[in-house]
């Protein structure tokens, strides 16, 4: 049976919970009413008392905050207190030009830790542990987060970043006996392919525990990397704006991720109407956070399409659960751990072909690397036939994915109409085989 970090919360009676959340959010919404403007103007815009928020399904006649409100607001109007009480400031990656700017105080710091130590022990991960955190330690929020919820439970850290070459890696893994990886899935692939490759059998290591994230992945990926690494796989979930990593995560029963509800109130919602679905029917995730100080945000749109599990856990956990994130409302994927919306690649087919083709990205993983085709449908005009200048085209666009979104994909022309599309009868922009 794994530990629980923090019973009080994680066990706590839903009753109670649920008055907890209450209660918090109400002093959220004071906060940010007085604090940010732009909660200020949009709730009196939309006539909202805030006394009258008083049950948590009262969350609903809150307006919802988008990515787009985020981008406004750059980079310091969301924030909720003075500048002098932010002691971190983290970014996303802006799809097109501005990044978002997240400010975290002294007690967020502290409650991020706490969210992340939650996750970790929900897998299997003690003070006893060597933690080895495979993510980037930059302005993305992954490498720092678990680092400190690593840190807070006692464990020992090993801050090897994404950015050096996987041998190190493994190396390191190796000499210091590490015992957790934290990584994307698609780089656990790639370090068992080089542990193929040098000769090392996995037994020869010491990892027991995985924990992946900030990319969708299936049971197919976990039941592959559990073999290919003979460790326990756990899925991780977090949003760069929310905090990062510890949002929620899988514990021993692997059935559903645990949301940290004293911290974050999540709905699911109809991403067409925003109305609310039935627990168990997908939707868009909508989290409302509600200890957090720098940056507060109340009914955030995530894009993430999720649902929510029925029922008690077995493992004791009073927490909702929800499913693993698999798509995206706006098609966003992740390949190797870089962020590709769909429409990126379309300005550079544009580009390339003079017009405005119907194209697919087609991802799966081939031997634990995972490799990238965009089929692109032929029109007459773009071309005559001679192989050369196809080429020189294939050539082209392939060149310019890796430069502009940094990675690798084979360009394949397609006859029209061979695409695979939806019901609606538009191009599927992603598949994703993984």
């Amino acid at each position: 049976m794994h530990m629980i970090y923090n019973a009080k919360f994680e066990t706590m009676p839903r009753d109670e919970l649920i008055q907890l959340q209450i209660e918090r959010l109400q002093s959220t919404l004071n906060r940010v009413y007085r604090n940010v403007g732009f909660y200020k103007n949009i709730f009196d815009e939309n006539k909202i008392d805030i006394e009258k928020i008083k049950r948590i399904d009262d969350i609903r006649q809150l307006p919802v905050t988008t990515k787009d409100d985020l981008r406004k607001s750059y980079p310091y109007n969301m924030f909720a207190v003075p500048l002098r009480d932010i002691v971190r400031i983290h970014s996303t990656a802006g799809r097109t030009g501005k990044p978002i700017a997240i400010g975290y105080t002294r007690n967020d710091i502290l409650n991020w830790s706490d969210q992340v130590a939650r996750v970790l022990a929900a897998a299997g991960v003690t003070e006893n542990d060597f933690v080895q955190i495979a993510f980037d330690y930059n302005m993305f929020t992954g490498g720092f987060g678990l680092h400190y919820g690593a840190e807070k439970m006692g464990a020992s850290v090993i801050p090897s970043s994404q950015s050096g070459n996987v041998e190190r890696q493994i190396h390191i893994m190796k000499d210091y006996k590490t015992t957790v990886l934290l990584s994307t899935p698609s780089y656990a692939h790639r370090i068992a392919g080089h542990l193929r490759e040098m000769g090392i059998h996995p037994d020869e290591l010491n990892l027991k525990i995985g924990l992946f994230g900030a990319e969708p992945w299936g049971e197919a990926t976990r039941g592959r990397i559990e073999d290919a690494l003979h460790l326990s796989a756990y899925n991780i979930y977090g949003v760069n704006e929310m905090m990062g990593p510890g949002v929620s995560g899988e514990c021993g029963e692997k059935s559903g991720l645990h949301v940290n509800e004293d911290h974050y109130i999540v709905e699911i919602v109809d991403p067409r109407t925003g109305e609310p679905v039935q627990h168990g029917t997908e939707g868009e995730l909508v989290i409302t956070t509600i200890t957090r100080e720098g940056f507060p945000l109340i009914r955030y749109r995530t894009g993430d399409i999720s649902s929510i599990l029925e029922g008690a856990c077995p493992c004791g956990r009073t927490t909702l659960r929800m499913e693993r994130v698999a798509a995206r409302t706006d098609d966003l994927f992740v390949f190797n751990g870089i962020n590709i919306f769909p429409a990126q690649i379309g300005e550079i087919l544009k580009r390339a072909t003079g017009i405005d083709p119907r194209f697919q990205v087609s991802i799966d993983n081939v031997a634990g690397d995972d490799v990238m085709e965009v089929k692109v449908e032929v029109v007459e005009s773009m071309f005559n036939d001679e192989i050369k200048k196809i080429m020189a085209l294939k050539n082209g666009i392939a060149a310019s994915i890796e430069r502009e979104v940094g990675a690798t994909a084979k360009i394949t022309l397609v006859e029209q109409e061979t695409l695979g599309t939806t019901t609606g009868g538009r191009v599927k922009p992603v598949i994703d085989n993984r």
